[in-house]
C-alpha cells in the first residue's frame, strides 16, 4: 500500500510505525474472510481492510480535516481486536499496532461524548482493582434486578469456595503468577486450582502482592499511558523475583498473558524500561506452556468428561498457541469434541461486551451453538472474559480448563 506522509510527519514515531504497517498491506482482502464483525455486518468499513483505509486517510489528513468524524471512530470501536486477521494475513500485517495508533489519533481529534467518556472511565476504575471489583460485584449480585442489562448478564452467581492453596515455599522450583483483576472475584478457583496442579508437579508459586492489573484494560480503552504505567509497576515488582531464580511468570488469563508478552513493544520507546520489559515479556508464559513441558503422567488424572475447548483469540491469534491446550488435555486422556469455526471470536474481547453489547451477544450465541454441537458435558476455555461471557447464556457449564484438571487429579 502506498502512503503519502511528509518528511516532517515521519519524524513522529507513531507515524513512522503506522507507515511501516500500512506499506506491508497488499489490499488482498483475505482478512475480511475471517473477520467476525465483517461477517455479521457485511460492511467493508467493519473489516480490517476497510479500517486500514480509514486509518490511513485519517493519519494522512490535516488536523482540521472535517471528514474525520464520529463515523470513523464507530468502525474502529466495532473492531474486537481479536487479531484473527493477523493469523490469516499472507503479508504479515501487524494490524493491532496500527489499530492502537488509529484509536489514539481519533480519540485526540474527535473527543467522545460526556456519557461515553464516563462509561469508559467507570469501566477502567471498576475493573482494574481486585478489591474494588469484588465489592462492586457483591453489590451488583445483591441488587441484580436493578443493574442495567449489559452489565446484568456479566454477573455470575457467587463463586464456589476456591479451596486451600498449597504451601509452595517447600519446592526448589518457583514461579510467579499474575492473580488478575476480575478473575479473583469472578473465578477465584482458577488460580487456586493452578497452584494445586503445579504443586503436584513440584512447582511452587512465589507471591508478588505488589503486582496489579496488567494494564490491558487501560491500554485498550485508549488510556494508553495509564496502561504503560501499570506495566512499569509490574515490571518493578517482578524483576527482583526473576533475579532470585523464579523460572517464569504464569498467566491463567490469556488476555493478560498476551499483553504482558507485549510489554516489550508497549515500552519499546522508554529508555529506562525497554530492556526490563524485554526480560519480563520473555519470562511470561501461559499456563499451558508450562504444563506442556512437564511429565503429566505423574498427575494421575482420571479424565472421564467430554469437553469442548473454546480457544480465546488472545491465546490463538495473539500468543500463537492454537492447539496447545487441546494437546495437553488429550495427553491427560480427556475426550474433546470438535468445534466448528474455532478461529472466530466469542465476542467478549475485554470490555467489548459492554461497549458493543448487540454485536457481542450475536457472536456469543453463534459461538455457543458451535461449541455445543458435539454434546460436551462442559465447555472449557483459558480466559476469564470468555468464560464469563459464554457462561452468561446459562446453557452448558463453562469453566477454566485447569479447574477440570484439578478436579480429576487421582
Amino acid at each position: 500500500m502506498q502512503t503519502h506522509f511528509s518528511e516532517k510527519d515521519l519524524e513522529k514515531p507513531h507515524i513512522r510505525e503506522a507507515d511501516r504497517v500500512l506499506r506491508s498491506c497488499v489490499h488482498c482482502g483475505f482478512c475480511n474472510a475471517t473477520c467476525p464483525t465483517y461477517q455479521l455486518l457485511g460492511d467493508e468499513r467493519d473489516g480490517p481492510r476497510g479500517r486500514i483505509y480509514l486509518m490511513k486517510e485519517m493519519l494522512e489528513s490535516p488536523e482540521d480535516d472535517d471528514q474525520i468524524t464520529e463515523e470513523t471512530r464507530l468502525h474502529l470501536d466495532r473492531c474486537l481486536t481479536c487479531r484473527n486477521c493477523e493469523t490469516t494475513c499472507p503479508s504479515g500485517v501487524e494490524y493491532h499496532k496500527l489499530l492502537d495508533i488509529g484509536r489514539a489519533e481519533i480519540e485526540r481529534r474527535v473527543p467522545r461524548s460526556t456519557s461515553d467518556k464516563a462509561l469508559r472511565f467507570g469501566l477502567r476504575k471498576a475493573l482494574v482493582e481486585p478489591g474494588r471489583f469484588k465489592a462492586l460485584l457483591a453489590l451488583g449480585q445483591t441488587f441484580k434486578p436493578l443493574v442495567p442489562g449489559a452489565l446484568k448478564s456479566k454477573m455470575p452467581p457467587a463463586p464456589v469456595d476456591a479451596g486451600k492453596r498449597p504451601d509452595g515455599k517447600r519446592h526448589p522450583r518457583q514461579m510467579l503468577i499474575l492473580e488478575g483483576c476480575v478473575q479473583p472475584g469472578l473465578s477465584p478457583n482458577t488460580n487456586a486450582a493452578t497452584a494445586r496442579v503445579l504443586d503436584r508437579l513440584g512447582v511452587g508459586l512465589t507471591p508478588a502482592p505488589e503486582v496489579g492489573c496488567c494494564g490491558a484494560i487501560d491500554f485498550h480503552l485508549n488510556a494508553q499511558e495509564a496502561g504503560r504505567e501499570r506495566a512499569r509497576r509490574n515490571i518493578d515488582a517482578w524483576l527482583p523475583h526473576l533475579d532470585a531464580g523464579c523460572e517464569a511468570i504464569i498467566q491463567t488469563a490469556s488476555g493478560c498473558g498476551a499483553f504482558v508478552k507485549e510489554y516489550v513493544e508497549v515500552l519499546a520507546d522508554d529508555p529506562d524500561y525497554a530492556e526490563k520489559a524485554r526480560r519480563v515479556s520473555e519470562a511470561a508464559k501461559d499456563l499451558v506452556e508450562v504444563l506442556g513441558q512437564e511429565d503429566l503422567t505423574t498427575l494421575d488424572v482420571r479424565a472421564d468428561q467430554r469437553l469442548a475447548f473454546h480457544c480465546p483469540c488472545t491465546l490463538q491469534h495473539a500468543q500463537k498457541l492454537n492447539g496447545a491446550v487441546e494437546t495437553v488435555l488429550t495427553r491427560m486422556g480427556f475426550t474433546l469434541t470438535p468445534v466448528r469455526d474455532g478461529h472466530l471470536c466469542c465476542g467478549s474481547a475485554g470490555t467489548y461486551s459492554i461497549t458493543q453489547p448487540e454485536l457481542s451477544r450475536q457472536l456469543r450465541d453463534n459461538k455457543m451453538d458451535a461449541l455445543e454441537e458435539g454434546k460436551p458435558e462442559v465447555v472449557v476455555t483459558a480466559n476469564i472474559g470468555c468464560q464469563t461471557h459464554l457462561a452468561a447464556t446459562n446453557r452448558t457449564p463453562v469453566r477454566h480448563w485447569i479447574e477440570i484438571v484439578d478436579e480429576a487429579l487421582g
